[in-house]
Parts: structure tokens; sequence; C-alpha cells
């Protein structure tokens, strides 16, 4: 969706003002060419980061199927590798990485689409790793009653990588189990070696 320049000035004024103080405060000109539409630029990508604010876990699970399922509930349904952005609750930078998700259905399962769906939820806002993996594992146990779930995600965040202790290439790695997942290493295993596969 464009987003119409007047729509951001007039929604947001205090926030394109602070962009333009904060312009100012680390040395730099907003008036100058380079600069001049920043602030509305920064807010205009902003709404786009944290659209996860405005979305609803529950409302993006609600749609299951429950068809057939007493012959899907020893299987892991999964979906690996899927891309995110998200941003630094501490330094406001970004990281990002994928996110597995795997969860053993009790009666009900969601389209594929919607795991990707809830980790853009949850990407989107300002956020901490860990606590993104334990959202989305909470939020499908709460929203689909499943035997288990396991959620693992591998990201990188700017916030190390261009300051601090510098370090490029480190990947940080998190994960959650619930239900199943948790208490029976085979079911446990059997997700791990997915992820690898």
């Amino acid at each position: 969706m464009k987003i119409n320049k007047n729509i951001i000035e007039n929604e947001f004024p205090k926030c394109m003002e602070l962009i333009i103080q904060i312009l100012k405060a680390i040395g730099d000109d907003p008036g100058r060419e380079g600069l001049k539409d920043t602030p509305y630029r920064v807010v205009k990508s902003w709404k786009e980061l944290f659209e996860g604010y405005k979305q609803n876990p529950k409302e993006i699970l609600s749609a299951v199927f429950e068809d057939g399922m007493n012959v899907m509930t020893d299987e892991i349904v999964m979906c690996k590798n899927i891309p995110f952005f998200s941003m630094c609750e501490h330094h406001m930078l970004p990281f990002s990485g994928v996110a597995h998700i795997g969860y053993l259905p009790s009666k009900k399962v969601v389209g594929l689409s919607k795991l990707a769906r809830l980790v853009d939820c949850f990407g989107r806002r300002l956020q901490i790793q860990e606590k993104m993996t334990s959202q989305i594992a909470d939020s499908l146990m709460e929203n689909l009653q499943p035997q288990g779930v396991g959620v693992i995600i591998e990201a990188q965040h700017l916030c190390m990588q261009c300051r601090g202790v510098k370090k490029t290439g480190s990947v940080m790695v998190t994960s959650a189990m619930r239900g199943k997942f948790k208490s029976q290493s085979v079911t446990r295993s059997e997700f791990l070696s997915l992820i690898k596969d």
C-alpha cells in the first residue's frame, strides 16, 4: 500500500519532529538535500516495521482445519526456514534470520501461511529473540491446543555486529519446547532432525 506523505505528516507530526531533533543531535543538518525527506521516510518505514502491534495472533490462527484429524495426530506438522526481520528493543537495530516451527496436532491444523504470518506478527515489534521464540510457541499452544510445539529461531543481530563487540557472522539460536516436544525426547529429536534435513 502506497502511503501518501501528507498522511504521515498529519498522523505522526510528533514522530517526524523527533527525527529532525535526532538528526540535529547527531550533528547533521536535517535541512540538507539528502535529509529533507528523511523524517517522512523513517516514520513510513516504522509503520511497516512495527505493524505487528496491530496484528492479533488469535485472529491469525482462527482459520483452522479439523477434518480428518484422526489420521494426523501422531505426525509433526512443520514449516522451517521462515525468514523474518525484527528490531532489537535494546538498541532499535535490526536482527534477522529464520524460524522453524513444528507442532503435533490434537484436533486442529492451520494453513501453512499462518505460521509465517505468526512469525511476522511477533517479529514486527520491538523485540528480543528469546521472547519472540516463546511468544510464537505459547500462541500456538493457546490457540490450537496441540499435543506439543517446538520453535527454534536462528538470527544475526546488527546490534552485535556493527557496534559493541562487533562480531560479524555470529548467530544466536533460541528454542521453545512445549507439551510433548518438551516431555518426550523422541518427539523433540524428530523435530530437531527435520530442521537439519
